[in-house]
C-alpha cells in the first residue's frame, strides 16, 4: 500500500516528481523527462528563464533547407551538412510531411528525437526509436531550452522535421558563464498527440455512485449522493476505451478530479492547468492506483475511495481531508508511457 504521507508530497492525489534539465547538452532522454513535468516548481533564479521559448511556429530557412536527413520515419536518422552550420534565428524544414493534427505548446506528444552537433554533424543524443511509438513528453514552458521546444512545436503528427536551433535558443551552457552553446541540429519524428480527455464509449454508472456531468472540454462536475458513502473501494467505468491495458506498475497520463464526499468540494484536479498529468501508479494513494490498473487507455473511471485506501489515519489537512473522509476521483486514462 502506498504510504499516504508519501502521496501527499506534491498534489495529494497524484504526486509527480519535478525533473528539469538545466542545459541542452544533457541526454535527450533527460530533456524528455523534463517536459513530462506537469506541476513544475518556479525556475531557480540562477537559471535561464523559460519565457524565451518560442511562441510562434518556426519557418524554414537556407540553413535548415541545406541539411540532408537520411533514414525513414520512425528510425534513427543521419544528417549530412554542406559545411558547419550556424543560424542567427532558429529554422525548421519539413523532411517528411504528416497528415495528423499539429502540435502546440501544452500538448502531450509521442516523438523520437535526435540532436546533432551543427559544426560537425556528429550525433549528440537520441531517444524514442524503440517500440514504434516514441517517447512521451509535454511541450511546455518548463523547458529551459527554447531550441528544443521550437523543434517539437508546430509539427504535424506523422511528420519528420529538421530544425537548426540558433545558439541563442540553445541558451548559455552553465550559470555564471557568458559563452553560449553552439547551434544544434534537431531531427524530430512526431508520432501522435495524446488526447486531453477520455475517448471511450459511454456507459451508465450503477446506482449509488456520484453523478458525473461533463463540460464541453471534458471537465467533470461531480454531484455526491445524499447518502453515507460505501465502506469499501468501488470502481465504475463511465467510458470504455479500446487502448492498451494499464499494467502494474505503469507510468500513466491522465486527467483527473478529486472530490471530498463529505463536503462535495473539489480538492485537487488536473483540469484547468493547461496540460495533463503524468505519474507512476506506485506514487499515488492505493485507491487511485487500483482505479487505473487493469483498465484500458481511453477509458474514464469513477472511484469511491474509503479512508483506508486514501490518506488513512492522518488525512491530508492541507487539502481539507480529514482521517474519516471518503474521496471520489474521476480519471480519464489517456496514455501509458
Amino acid at each position: 500500500m502506498t504510504d499516504p504521507a508519501r502521496a501527499s508530497s506534491a498534489h495529494p492525489s497524484a504526486p509527480r516528481r519535478s525533473r528539469r534539465a538545466a542545459a541542452w547538452a544533457v541526454p535527450v532522454v533527460a530533456l524528455l523527462l523534463a517536459g513530462c513535468t506537469t506541476d513544475a516548481e518556479p525556475a531557480p533564479t540562477d537559471q535561464p528563464s523559460a519565457s524565451a521559448a518560442p511562441t510562434t511556429c518556426l519557418e524554414s530557412g537556407p540553413e535548415s533547407d541545406s541539411i540532408e536527413v537520411g533514414g525513414v520515419f520512425g528510425e534513427k536518422p543521419t544528417v549530412e551538412l554542406p559545411s558547419p552550420v550556424t543560424a542567427e534565428r532558429s529554422q525548421q524544414t519539413v523532411v517528411v510531411p504528416g497528415d495528423g493534427p499539429t502540435t502546440e505548446v501544452g500538448d502531450v506528444v509521442r516523438v523520437a528525437i535526435t540532436v546533432f552537433d551543427a559544426q560537425s554533424g556528429a550525433e549528440l543524443s537520441t531517444a524514442g526509436y524503440t517500440g514504434g511509438s516514441g517517447e512521451q513528453l509535454t511541450i511546455s514552458g518548463d523547458f529551459y531550452v527554447p531550441g528544443i521546444e521550437g523543434a517539437l512545436s508546430c509539427a504535424q503528427a506523422g511528420s519528420r522535421t529538421v530544425t537548426v536551433a540558433s545558439a541563442a535558443d540553445m541558451q548559455p551552457g552553465s550559470p555564471g558563464t557568458d559563452a553560449p552553446n553552439p547551434a544544434a541540429i534537431i531531427v524530430v519524428d512526431t508520432f501522435s498527440i495524446v488526447p486531453t480527455r477520455a475517448t471511450g464509449e459511454a456507459r451508465p454508472a450503477e446506482q449509488g455512485f456520484p453523478d458525473v456531468a461533463l463540460a464541453d472540454d471534458g471537465r467533470p462536475t461531480v454531484t455526491i449522493p445524499d447518502a453515507d458513502p460505501p465502506i469499501d473501494l468501488r470502481i465504475e467505468v463511465l467510458k470504455k476505451g479500446d487502448g492498451e491495458v494499464v499494467p502494474d506498475p505503469a507510468n500513466v497520463t491522465v486527467q483527473y478530479q478529486g472530490v471530498n464526499w463529505r463536503t462535495g468540494e473539489v480538492f485537487d484536479e488536473s483540469w484547468g492547468r493547461g496540460t495533463v498529468a503524468t505519474f507512476s501508479t506506485d506514487q499515488v494513494v492505493t485507491g487511485f492506483a487500483e482505479a487505473m490498473i487493469g483498465q484500458t487507455v481511453g477509458s474514464q473511471v469513477v472511484v469511491i475511495v474509503p479512508p483506508a485506501d486514501g490518506y488513512g489515519e492522518e488525512g491530508e489537512p492541507g487539502s481539507g481531508i480529514e482521517p474519516t473522509d471518503t474521496l471520489v476521483f474521476v480519471i480519464d486514462i489517456l496514455a501509458v508511457a
